[in-house]
């Protein structure tokens, strides 16, 4: 009973230097307490310590605390709540009551809030700020989410991370891997403002400044934007992607590369669905894609591929100032589709096809492509056919339809079906090999047959139902046999290269 009584007395005599200090002075209370022989400031305090200061409690097994310069130091046990929400736990702390910040130790350091948890060997927390900070290494939980990197803060004010160095972000649905993250355990969005992956079943992106949502999967990329789903791939300058839908809207230096079918689409807006299987690019718009065993680049204001259910090119469709170029042939129109199935490339509106030394017009234009190259090319009314001898002689051929067939990449003979029309510069070889006119074979028939040689001149014309066929001195040739009706060269407008699609 007298241990008690001199307990309950030193309680009373701790409590009373407590109040003596000031407003911001660290109360305590203690099972029992001595003063420091060494430092007559400090009170040594034992068994079931408890501290109060400015609305936060702390409890642990024993504690130091200097009157002089109102710091606490606990062992063992530590407990502090800081809110009916926020509490710490360690094994070693230090407090100081003038800056209201304290430093906490332990294997694994614990602070609580709410729904959140987060774990370091090391832990500060500034309660002026609301504000855990760790230097080490830091591991929280919020919710089925999971945060981890050497350096960090966590605001319990704000709900928000602030965190550094090797950072992880993951659930069960996803992986997001940077080195700076902003992470709001509230509206479950994180901003990063570094190179950023995020991995997930359906796809990867990356980025280098950009926020993304755990709930909702969407994210938004403002530097570096990339994106691969399932071999479908999306760069940009700027880019919205949902993962959930898998679809994504980008702008500025668009490309959209399908490489399972072998297309890229470039331009500076952009849209990708790969549930909805299409990919759209428009704004200086330009694909490019293996076809007949060559590559072909298409230019037009806006491109649309389309792929079937089983992620297979289905087509490709390009409007408005429309340019192509093969290796094997080039093309101008206003609008063009191919038709990946039965490779059918088709030309529309005011459409221009030049093949070899050939330009060809029509009404509409297909390209039939096998492996070799070209297979067929029909001229779908108004056909009309050029070929430039001089400056201003041209071997012309025109029908109201026309079917050039080819055989190895090379032309072989040539259809033209309805009203055709021939003018044709005849040649032979001097003394050194050099072509010479002689004449021109000029002429109308129902149908006609035009053969070429291995070289793609005209071998063999053959004419049907009531041929009439005549042969002129080159100066003796009709002047409305120089041009027919309907005759244009577009030879100006013939991309020569690639990047010759760009220009009009």
């Amino acid at each position: 009973m007298a241990l008690a009584k001199k307990g309950w007395l030193l309680l009373i005599v701790l409590l009373w230097c407590s109040v003596g200090q000031g407003q911001r002075v660290i109360n305590y209370e203690s099972g029992m307490g001595a003063r420091d022989p060494h430092n007559a400031d400090v009170w040594i305090l034992y068994q079931h310590v408890v501290s109060t200061h400015e609305g936060m409690v702390l409890t642990a097994d024993s504690a130091h605390y200097n009157t002089a310069t109102n710091c606490f130091t606990a062992f063992v046990g530590v407990k502090i709540k800081l809110t009916d929400s926020t509490h710490i736990y360690g094994d070693r702390l230090y407090y100081d009551g003038n800056t209201r910040v304290l430093d906490i130790w332990a294997d694994t350091v614990v602070l609580i809030d709410g729904g959140t948890t987060l774990k370091a060997n090391h832990m500060t927390y500034d309660r002026d700020h609301a504000t855990a900070y760790y230097t080490r290494w830091g591991h929280a939980t919020s919710e089925d989410r999971v945060l981890d990197s050497h350096k960090g803060q966590y605001n319990s004010n704000l709900k928000m991370f602030y965190i550094y160095d090797e950072v992880r972000l993951a659930d069960s649905s996803m992986v997001l891997v940077t080195d700076t993250l902003i992470y709001s355990t509230e509206s479950k969005i994180a901003h990063f403002d570094s190179p950023t992956h995020i991995y997930s079943d359906s796809s990867t992106i990356y980025s280098e400044l950009g926020n993304y949502n755990t709930v909702t999967r969407f994210a938004e990329s403002f530097r570096r934007s990339h994106v691969d789903n399932q071999g479908r791939m999306i760069d940009s300058d700027t880019l919205y992607y949902d993962e959930l839908t898998e679809s994504g809207r980008a702008y500025g230096h668009v490309m959209i590369m399908d490489s399972l079918n072998e297309v890229a689409c470039t331009g500076r807006y952009g849209e990708m669905s790969r549930r909805q299987h299409y990919s759209y690019v428009t704004d200086s718009a330009h694909v490019l894609f293996v076809s007949g065993g060559d590559t072909l680049f298409m230019h037009g204001d806006t491109v649309y591929v389309v792929t079937d259910t089983a992620s297979r090119l289905s087509s490709i469709s390009a409007y408005f100032r429309v340019k192509v170029f093969r290796r094997d042939a080039q093309g101008m129109c206003d609008s063009a589709f191919y038709n990946a199935r039965d490779s059918i490339l088709t030309l529309y509106r005011a459409p221009v096809l030049w093949y070899d030394h050939y330009q060809c017009t029509a009404d509409t234009i297909e390209l039939h492509h096998d492996t070799s190259g070209i297979k067929r090319v029909y001229l779908r009314s108004k056909c009309f056919t050029l070929q430039q001898v001089d400056l201003v002689k041209f071997n012309q051929l025109k029908g109201l339809q026309g079917i050039v067939y080819f055989k190895q990449g090379q032309p072989l003979y040539a259809d033209i079906l309805g009203n055709a029309q021939i003018v044709y510069y005849l040649t032979e070889d001097d003394e050194f090999s050099n072509p010479q006119l002689i004449g021109v074979n000029a002429g109308v028939g129902t149908d006609m047959r035009i053969y070429f040689d291995t070289s793609g001149a005209v071998s063999r014309v053959v004419t049907y139902d009531n041929p009439d066929m005549q042969t002129y001195p080159v100066d003796a040739l009709p002047e409305d046999l120089q041009r027919l009706i309907g005759f244009q060269w577009y030879s100006v407008g013939r991309p020569k290269k690639p990047e010759d699609v760009f220009v009009w």
